[in-house]
């Protein structure tokens, strides 16, 4: 499928779901059938993650953003496999060998991999020994040979009696050969050997890994794979994704390895039919063992490979993914003046201050000696300058990126505080740097500093991120963030997706300033592109900042479907009317404003004021489109209006007491530094 059977248009009705999957899912999930049914038909109704699990809690059940892209995922996998089973039962009928009892075999099917073992014998494929033998007349007698009760009583007769019915048949080598190649195919077709071979494999096999002749004297950061060896079902992610780098790079030589005895066993099992004579029965371990030796093997060890390569991508990209998270969702350090720093020890450190907003004041570049004297002419002159700025421009932090010589330079400035008395109003923190060098040589980055050097832009980004770490990351790609592993090794569509979702929560559960915020930031919001979040921009710049939630109906592009989606995680603290300022969703501004009314008040006096919110009974204003969950949020963010949730989250910490690591063995022996 070239489209996501959820993420396409809106004109699909919920009659197009389909009950059985649901069923499934809600089984599989332990889930209730009405929270998937209900999940179900707002993602078929073209409604994002976001929206689902802040504004419909009544339809899902309460369910949260992971529960509903694990209802979507599976969804869509069971979707895709439905529409997979009728393409091969279509191409089967058309062969004239779809029985029944295969019929029902690939309707209940649960996997795409047992699915496609069971179509694997009526798949075209390129011209085979065992499709040879079959164009030489060696079918049936092969056919009757698997059979057993079937086959000729005198096995060296039936041989020779076959020699000479085609030209390629010269000898009875030459048919015993081919009822071999047929044979020993039909058998490695047969989908419930491969599956108990894989099962069988993954249990019981282990990776190992040897490094190669011209690395083996070498040291490398794959030296521990050099001789390694560990069970295919217990190995960690990490370890399995960096053994298939060193693979690639050339330095080890990787095998599965396992007793070949019993999988041959399993293979003779489905092969040698019981009770038939001593010489066919040697025949039919013949074709067993060509059966694994020339296909089945090398079959299950590629099948366990990618298996085994899909469970560690999925686990980098989890650990990936929740790293992300926890960074987007640093608190921020809003509505102060910022220094960014981009420490360089050759070039200089480069200087620029921000005001409250993010708005680039001022640049400069030092050239302290770190770990010098402070009386170091240079660094006197160094200090003068960063002094100067932060007197001037009344700096309150100090944000300085985690590159090379990071320590040192924040012992410098911090220096330069002291020696000036400024601790009391400035603090300095040394901030994740990672995907600066991206964004200053983005277009984005040109676009926004067209005559700035491309090393002042990363400061720019480095100060940003400490005032609000989520509207300035938002702008790099989540891949060059830097806080995970093997990101170059994974399925890189997988990781773009689950990366995007991440950041697409992080965005709507903070909510978004519609009269500060970037494109890059809008994009993000539900509901909301690329393309919808350039006009919201270019609608601002030029008619001046929004008054109103509903004048993104008046955007290009903004339709009702956008709204719903959108409105609910858009701020707008300008707002004439009150609710505008909140999470609380346009669809139920009538409800808050039966609620004041029900206490006499105006919305202006309602918002805000907990004891107020706190006389209102919820079971009074339920109704058949609006129940207690939602009412439970209403009430909170009338209590809180506006809140960040990102001020409940821990902040990054940095201590300068620690400055050096010692390993020291458990003798006392120091090992290094």
């Amino acid at each position: 499928m070239t489209e996501s059977v959820l993420s396409a248009s809106s004109t699909l009705a919920a009659s197009a779901m389909n009950p059985s999957l649901v069923a499934a899912i809600a089984q599989e999930l332990g889930l209730s059938v009405p929270s998937v049914e209900g999940t179900v038909a707002l993602l078929l109704d073209a409604c994002t993650i976001p929206f689902i699990a802040r504004y419909r809690k009544e339809r899902t059940g309460n369910l949260d953003e992971v529960q509903i892209r694990d209802i979507r995922d599976r969804y869509e996998y069971l979707t895709q496999l439905e529409e997979r089973k009728a393409v091969v039962l279509r191409q089967i009928d058309e062969q004239g060998k779809l029985t029944p009892d295969l019929r029902r075999r690939i309707e209940a099917a649960q996997t795409k991999t047992l699915l496609e073992d069971l179509y694997l014998p009526f798949k075209p494929k390129k011209r085979t020994r065992g499709q040879i033998a079959a164009e030489r007349g060696l079918e049936p007698l092969a056919l009757s040979l698997m059979r057993g009760s079937e086959a000729p009583v005198d096995l060296p007769a039936a041989f020779t009696a076959a020699v000479g019915t085609h030209a390629d048949l010269a000898t009875v080598d030459d048919v015993r050969k081919g009822c071999k190649d047929y044979i020993a195919e039909q058998v490695a077709d047969l989908a419930d050997l491969r599956q108990e071979l894989r099962d069988w494999t993954y249990q019981n096999a282990v990776y190992r890994s040897v490094v190669k002749d011209e690395f083996r004297e070498q040291k490398t950061k794959y030296n521990q794979y050099y001789d390694f060896a560990e069970p295919v079902k217990t190995i960690a992610a990490h370890r399995l994704m960096a053994l298939r780098r060193a693979e690639q790079e050339g330095i080890v030589r990787v095998t599965v390895e396992y007793d070949g005895a019993p999988p041959l066993g399993m293979v003779e099992k489905y092969t040698v039919a019981a009770g038939s004579p001593p010489d066919l029965q040697e025949f039919l371990r013949e074709c067993a063992k060509d059966a694994f030796e020339r296909i089945l093997g090398t079959a299950t060890e590629t099948d366990i490979r990618l298996e085994t390569k899909a469970h560690a991508e999925d686990d980098a990209i989890r650990v990936f993914s929740k790293n992300l998270r926890n960074l987007l969702l640093l608190p921020p350090i809003p509505s102060r003046v910022v220094m960014g720093v981009d420490p360089g020890i050759r070039t200089g450190s480069k200087l620029v201050v921000v005001d409250p907003t993010g708005k680039l004041l001022v640049t400069e570049t030092v050239y302290p000696v770190l770990n010098a004297e402070p009386n170091h002419p240079k660094n006197v002159h160094a200090a003068e300058k960063v002094a100067a700025l932060v007197k001037k421009h009344r700096v309150e932090s100090i944000s300085v990126g985690n590159g090379t010589g990071c320590r040192e330079v924040a012992d410098f400035m911090q220096h330069v505080v002291d020696a000036n008395k400024l601790q009391n109003a400035v603090k300095i923190i040394i901030v994740n740097e990672s995907g600066a060098s991206v964004y200053s040589a983005s277009d984005l980055a040109r676009e926004e500093f067209p005559e700035l050097d491309i090393t002042l832009r990363g400061a720019v980004s480095i100060a940003r991120r400490l005032q609000d770490p989520l509207a300035e990351l938002v702008k790099i790609d989540p891949k060059s963030i830097g806080v995970g592993q093997y990101q170059h090794d994974v399925n890189q569509s997988k990781l773009k997706k689950c990366l995007s979702e991440v950041v697409e929560s992080c965005v709507n559960y903070v909510g978004v300033n519609l009269n500060t915020a970037s494109a890059s930031l809008l994009s993000y919001v539900a509901g909301i592109g690329p393309n919808l979040a350039k006009n919201i921009v270019r609608e601002r710049e030029q008619r001046g900042q929004y008054r109103s939630r509903k004048a993104l109906l008046e955007i290009h592009g903004f339709g009702p479907k956008a709204f719903e989606q959108s409105a609910g995680f858009l701020r707008i603290p300008e707002a004439d009317y009150p609710l505008d300022k909140t999470a609380v969703h346009p669809e139920s501004y009538a409800i808050v404003e039966k609620m004041a009314e029900r206490l006499g008040i105006g919305l202006v006096e309602l918002v805000g004021n907990r004891e107020a919110v706190d006389k209102l009974r919820l079971e009074d204003f339920v109704d058949d489109q609006v129940g207690l969950l939602t009412l439970k949020d209403i009430i909170a963010e009338l209590k809180k209006p506006g809140r960040d949730p990102r001020e409940e989250g821990a902040s990054q910490k940095y201590s300068r007491d620690v400055r050096k690591l010692d390993l020291t063995r458990g003798d006392g022996v120091v090992l290094g530094t």
